[in-house]
């Protein structure tokens, strides 16, 4: 197995880190850009753990690229390229050791709300719903059991918090924030690129059950661009559609077997969800990073080798 890129640091500008990516400014000459690596750390209930999946940044890159490439012509984003022959001010060794798993994008004002559709009660949804038959104040029909489909998405929108975990607000606390004409081209962005996602990767034997995106701002231009990932297995849950049983926890292609490992841990008094994370064992990597793959192959009919980049 190879070994997992965890960290990076790079000769350029204005390196900052997030849970799984590294970002650094980039001179585009006549824009500003961000240089995107998708590094194969893995993080649950807000704490990067200990001990990554090896290429899972590159798979995380290659489906975003597929999903950037299937939108184009409906939504504006923000990818210009994921080869590192364009990033500039890299050596040669850096270019090796960062293929596949860059994006060369245009640097926008990130708008201050997380953009997220629900087609099924699953996770913090279900949760919600079994203390007071809501999902983030949306009242919905009784009797709903956990990984049902729900009769229509919903868009559940959330701040955007610099650390620690998101918290879930009303349209109405949304549109305070950003304007009730941007509030609203959010909701309705999300909810069509939801639609229309749900339907190709169920036709590929995945069902969608929920998803987040984040858009952006460039100045003097009103209308947000697509940021960030979209629908990966970090972003996402992915389940296989002909395993569906409405019940109880769904088999997933997405980090959701790393999160219920790690509740067995927690069950057992190992670990209480606060830093630092645990270590994989490495049958829980290998799982973990097989699902991933199978993902992207379904979603886009081709085998990813790893070992080729």
């Amino acid at each position: 197995m190879r070994d997992a890129l965890m960290n990076t640091d790079l000769a350029l500008p204005n390196r900052r880190t997030g849970k799984v990516r590294d970002i650094y400014d980039v001179d585009l000459g006549a824009e500003s850009g961000l240089l995107i690596v998708a590094t194969d750390r893995i993080s649950a209930f807000d704490v990067v753990l200990r001990n990554g999946l090896p290429g899972k940044g590159i798979v995380l890159t290659q489906i975003s690229r597929f999903w950037f490439d299937f939108f184009g012509d409906s939504v504006e984003h923000h990818l210009l390229s994921t080869d590192v022959a364009d990033v500039p001010g890299l050596s040669d060794v850096e270019r090796e050791a960062l293929a596949g798993r860059i994006m060369l994008c245009r640097k926008t004002e990130v708008v201050p709300i997380e953009c997220i559709a629900r087609g099924y009660i699953a996770g913090s949804g279900w949760k919600d719903y079994q203390r007071d038959g809501k999902v983030c104040g949306i009242e919905l029909p009784k009797g709903l059991r956990n990984g049902d489909r729900l009769e229509k998405p919903l868009f559940t929108p959330s701040t955007k918090a610099e650390s620690g975990h998101d918290e879930n607000i009303s349209v109405a606390e949304g549109a305070a924030l950003v304007g009730e004409e941007l509030m609203s081209w959010l909701g309705a962005t999300t909810l069509s690129l939801y639609s229309r996602a749900r339907e190709y990767a169920l036709q590929r034997g995945i069902i969608l059950a929920d998803t987040k995106f984040e858009f952006g701002l460039i100045v003097g231009r009103s209308t947000p661009l697509l940021i960030d990932e979209i629908f990966t297995p970090d972003s996402s849950r992915f389940w296989p559609a002909d395993l569906w049983a409405p019940g109880g926890e769904q088999p997933s292609f997405d980090k959701q077997f790393v999160r219920n490992y790690l509740e067995t841990l927690v069950a057992d008094g190992g670990w209480d969800k606060t830093p630092p994370g645990p270590v994989l064992p490495d049958d829980v990597v290998v799982d973990s990073l097989e699902r991933y793959l199978e993902a992207y192959t379904r979603l886009t009919g081709l085998e990813l080798d790893l070992d080729a980049w």
